[in-house]
């Protein structure tokens, strides 16, 4: 089961994510949160696998709560939940280290599948709206000297997830297995010093390797 945390401080919206989550067998809320505070406080009793986490709130904003949640032993998966698309404040919370950001106005289906997405650790959330933002966004610098620890396969690969295609996607594309890709994509993330694929995208346009 994913246990999940909504944080927005609108009420009716929390409500209807709700709904959409609990509907699911495999997901469940576990708390709610109307700011920032709320949410570090409820993250503590519930210990959520994946945050939901609005940007603009009253009082403390989603990214302080993020900075702070991040901050913790064993941090559940964070998504940004944003009305604008390309907002720079995701994108600024994607750089702390969340998972992504999804518009208020996606899909339920979309909402679903990008909980489990994140959960997994396998995928960036609205990934091209992801690479537009920091394509256009980032300050190129140097690739730092772990980049020339990364094999010329693994280059490959990180070329490949840089550019949002999946496990499944990489593995057709350089015939692979899928278990194969999964490796590759583990020892890039150890060598670099990255969490996840997202910041795995933006580490991809700060250096200017995509």
């Amino acid at each position: 089961m994913i246990r999940v945390v909504l944080v927005d401080d609108q009420a009716l919206f929390r409500a209807g994510i709700r709904m959409v989550i609990d509907s699911q067998p495999d997901l469940e809320v576990v708390g709610e949160a109307a700011d920032g505070a709320e949410a570090l406080a409820v993250c503590v009793t519930t210990r959520p696998d994946v945050v939901l986490m609005d940007i603009r709130m009253p009082g403390m904003d989603g990214l302080t709560a993020t900075a702070e949640l991040l901050a913790r032993p064993d941090p559940p998966h964070i998504v940004m939940l944003t009305t604008f698309d390309l907002d720079e404040a995701a994108a600024r919370a994607i750089r702390q280290g969340a998972s992504g950001f999804l518009l208020k106005d996606a899909d339920p289906e979309f909402l679903l599948a990008a909980i489990r997405t994140v959960h997994a650790g396998s995928a960036v959330i609205a990934a091209s709206a992801t690479r537009e933002l920091f394509a256009a966004g980032a300050e190129r610098r140097p690739a730092p000297a772990s980049w020339r620890t990364l094999t010329d396969r693994e280059r490959e690969v990180f070329a490949l997830a840089a550019k949002g295609l999946s496990n499944a996607e990489i593995a057709a594309s350089e015939f692979l297995s899928e278990a194969t890709v999964k490796t590759h994509i583990s020892r890039i993330l150890a060598k670099l010093g990255l969490r996840d694929r997202v910041q795995l995208v933006v580490f991809a346009y700060d250096h200017g390797l995509v």
